[in-house]
């Protein structure tokens, strides 16, 4: 049994810095962290890579990129500029996989909140089409620097507010005329697990060479009152780990399993208790179908 393919997500340990958490990863023995950009601007991408790499850690991917579905000319442009930020800080991180969450509706607000009155934002035919496109204009870009653009697909109930791509198969839609290596997808078994067509889309994706992240963590019930919330430690919900690992696995993938996990108890509880629990569920729950 060997952590040898486990990557803490700095999500996992919101209250970490980016030392913290390369600390609490070398501690336990994880060899990978997975970074979010708002680790990387606390300390500087520079400083942020220099904490990394010192530590003699991977950089399994950095999050995120994407809210692309803007309707206005000067958000669209704002959104693209940002992008091609985030980009450049993958690479100066030395990781070529930038997870994509492409955005919600235009209509929608932050989480929770109503629509605006008014607003003709509600096309969900054309926000996904304007993805399609600014993933386009920002290829070239991400092939330019190595970096590949990683589209996650969400959960259908954060199709309003966070991302109008909810199924593996749409992520390979959009990805498809694109090389592998400059647009790929995520397999987050919280977003993923209930798709009737998932073992069919894993393979799809496996086979076209387009699986850059594993991500696991699990689905928790009752949903807290903000779902982005609801996610909990592998074995603690209702996620087949054991099912899902395999169909990963007989695609070839040999990259990082993060674990990524979004729930205000855990992130109350210690890092080092919480980076225990996920290093043991992961040698339970995962390890052994990989």
């Amino acid at each position: 049994m060997s952590l040898d393919r486990l990557s803490l997500n700095t999500a996992t340990t919101k209250r970490w810095t980016l030392q913290e958490a390369v600390d609490g990863a070398v501690r336990a023995g994880l060899p990978a962290i997975g970074v979010w950009r708002d680790r990387v601007q606390e300390a500087g991408v520079t400083e942020a890579a220099k904490i990394v790499a010192d530590a003699g850690l991977r950089v399994s991917s950095l999050c995120r990129g994407g809210f692309l579905t803007a309707e206005d000319e000067g958000d669209a442009k704002a959104a693209l500029d940002d992008n091609r930020r985030a980009i450049v800080e993958a690479a100066t991180l030395g990781t070529r996989e930038l997870i994509m969450v492409v955005g919600g509706l235009p209509a929608a607000t932050a989480p929770g909140g109503p629509a605006r009155p008014g607003t003709t934002g509600r096309d969900l035919v054309g926000a996904r089409q304007r993805v399609a496109d600014r993933i386009g204009e920002l290829a070239p870009f991400a092939a330019g620097h190595g970096v590949r653009l990683v589209l996650e697909p969400l959960h259908p109930i954060f199709a309003a507010d966070r991302a109008v791509i909810s199924t593996l198969g749409q992520a390979l839609d959009l990805a498809e005329p694109f090389p592998a290596d400059v647009v790929g997808v995520v397999v987050d078994t919280y977003h993923v697990w209930w798709d009737p067509d998932l073992q069919r889309q894993i393979a799809r994706a496996g086979a076209a060479g387009r699986i850059a992240s594993y991500q696991v963590c699990d689905w928790v019930l009752p949903l807290a009152a903000d779902a982005l919330l609801s996610r909990g430690h592998v074995g603690d919900g209702y996620i087949d780990f054991a099912t899902i690992t395999r169909w990963v696995a007989e695609t070839g993938y040999t990259g990082d399993v993060e674990v990524e996990i979004f729930n205000q108890a855990i992130w109350d509880t210690p890092g080092d208790e919480t980076v225990a629990t996920l290093a043991e569920r992961y040698l339970q729950l995962v390890q052994p179908f990989l």
